[in-house]
């Protein structure tokens, strides 16, 4: 295939683009969620802080996201410029993602009544059963789509095999929303290999990564106070297998004098109850490492600084990774990223800059990398410095959401002038 994605490029110079209305629709990913549950994790904090930059930059902004609660009022003002649309989809109540799939005609006509009234200027989708919803509301009113996947189907099918609770339709639904969106905003070079395996050529992509909060993401401020043991290594976020907290488990007996932290998951109160915090620490007690794990269940956003500043090195060691924004998170805070060489880890993560990638499934690996920093304190403190200045250079926020919102310009002068309501 001779076609090359369009690169990352920044908009807003000179005053920017004028402000548009831009609805982004993340059906199972509330921006307003709480983090570190099986289904809340990255794309909730890329929608909220990408709504909020845009909200920044002049633009009216609303998040389409299911009801799942049912004292959950139809719209909430997240923030000056950002309202949260809670869209009647199914039952109001915590449903699995993957069982998501039937209510989305539901969601997309609820999004065809609103826009009818309202159109926004763009459509940006997030994940591909919003994309399902999105596709032919837009395509009734003439609105020009963007979507981003943040996962897809081949990976996740490849990886988990029999494991895979997607729906059977999910990677022909995909295919389809990629060849019938305006553009696709991909997170990662990795993802556009992907989609052209698929059969969705790379000129319809646009390479955007995630974005980091470089002022809440800092070297300095409170850390998490100092453990028993000599050093502390941290593995954050979603409490999942593919995440890959049994190869760190496996790793720490190859580790002495180490602590492995591991946060995320369900408040700390019910953290007993979750299947995979049982499952790890039966395999922490066969690997003799019981009494060095420890469990903070899920965490709150500003919390979670402080956890990646009390660490000497954090581990990403994902079976698989659509993108991973934890390594950045780590990066921003000046720690040293070990991470396994998968996915948007591979753009993110620079060897030996700013920490180390490894295979995946792989502990000795990991255990060695993290070994050789744990023992060389002046190689963390210069990975550290060099991953917060490449956050700087490549990952803040603004200039993120101004990439994006050069991708909406493109869609949107595309378009013929619309000359009435069809």
């Amino acid at each position: 295939m001779n076609a090359v994605p369009t690169p990352l490029r920044l908009g807003g110079a000179g005053g920017g683009p004028r402000p548009r209305s831009i609805a982004l629709v993340s059906e199972h990913a509330s921006p307003l969620a709480v983090l570190g549950g099986v289904d809340a994790g990255g794309q909730n904090v890329h929608v909220a802080a990408l709504a909020g930059t845009l909200a920044d930059r002049g633009h009216e902004v609303t998040v389409y996201t299911r009801r799942d609660a049912p004292d959950l009022p139809e719209r909430v003002r997240m923030r000056a410029g950002v309202v949260v649309h809670h869209v009647p989809a199914g039952p109001p109540e915590q449903v699995p993602k993957d069982e998501l799939l039937p209510y989305m005609g539901h969601f997309g006509r609820h999004l065809l009544r609103v826009w009818q009234e309202r159109p926004p200027d763009v459509v940006h989708s997030h994940f591909w059963m919003s994309g399902v919803a999105s596709l032919p509301a837009t395509r009734a009113l003439g609105l020009p789509l963007v979507h981003t996947y943040h996962a897809l189907g081949t990976v996740k099918r490849r990886h988990q095999r029999l494991a895979d609770t997607s729906p059977p339709p999910r990677i022909a639904l995909e295919r389809d929303v990629g060849l019938g969106c305006d553009r696709i905003v991909a997170t990662c070079r990795d993802e556009v290999d992907e989609l052209a395996r698929m059969g969705v050529p790379a000129s319809q992509v646009t390479i955007v990564p995630c974005g980091v909060d470089t002022d809440l993401f800092t070297p300095r401020g409170p850390a998490m106070e100092p453990g028993p043991l000599p050093h502390r290594i941290l593995q954050l976020g979603r409490l999942v297998p593919r995440k890959g907290a049994a190869v760190a488990v496996a790793a720490l007996a190859l580790l002495p004098d180490v602590e492995l932290v591991v946060a995320g998951g369900p408040p700390v109160d019910r953290i007993d109850d979750d299947p995979e915090v049982r499952r790890l620490r039966a395999l922490a007690a066969e690997a003799g490492v019981a009494h060095r794990v420890r469990f903070t269940g899920g965490v709150p956003s500003r919390q979670v600084p402080p956890l990646l500043r009390g660490a000497d090195v954090v581990v990403c060691p994902a079976d698989y990774e659509p993108f991973g924004i934890v390594p950045l998170e780590a990066m921003a805070c000046g720690r040293p990223v070990v991470a396994s060489a998968v996915g948007g880890q591979l753009d993110t993560v620079a060897d030996p800059g700013t920490g180390r990638l490894v295979p995946p499934r792989d502990p000795e690996a990991l255990a060695e990398a993290v070994g050789e920093l744990l023992a060389d304190p002046a190689a963390r403190a210069a990975c550290g410095a060099t991953g917060r200045r490449r956050v700087l250079r490549r990952y803040c926020w603004d200039r993120v959401a101004a990439a994006t919102e050069a991708a909406y310009e493109e869609v949107v002068d595309a378009r013929p002038a619309m000359t009435g309501v069809v």
